[in-house]
């Protein structure tokens, strides 16, 4: 891969739609999401649940238009493996979702949200 595909398939960009509002999403337009029940720097998320909500994670994520390189971080997971995060939150993928702008995982189980870079951490 070459140096512009590198950091174009490690962008994280903001989308739009309706009924979802804004949301980050990866280069290929994939939804990203965060876990309720996680807290800054710390998964929540082990196990059977990884399986349905995959870790996002890039050695560098190039912030897009709109966001800061600086709210974008690494954390090491209890299983070892690296994640990516938002302001210190980690990042998943849904399972559910299967093309590009779909938020299938939006209010899964009333924990799994899509990240509103606007208003992210939500209050709570």
């Amino acid at each position: 891969m070459g140096g512009s595909a590198l950091a174009m398939d490690h962008a994280v960009q903001t989308l739009t739609k309706e009924g979802v509002g804004n949301y980050l999403a990866d280069a290929r337009g994939m939804t990203l999401y965060w876990f309720k029940k996680d807290s800054p720097g710390k998964s929540a998320c082990a196990g059977p649940c990884v399986e349905k909500w995959p870790v996002y994670y890039r050695e560098k994520v190039m912030a897009g238009k709109g966001l800061s390189d600086g709210d974008f971080g690494t954390i090491t997971r209890e299983d070892g493996k690296k994640q990516s995060t938002f302001r210190g939150y980690p990042l998943y993928y849904w399972v559910g979702d299967k093309a590009k702008g779909d938020t299938n995982g939006q209010g899964v189980n009333n924990v799994w949200y899509v990240v509103d870079p606007a208003n992210f951490p939500p209050k709570m």
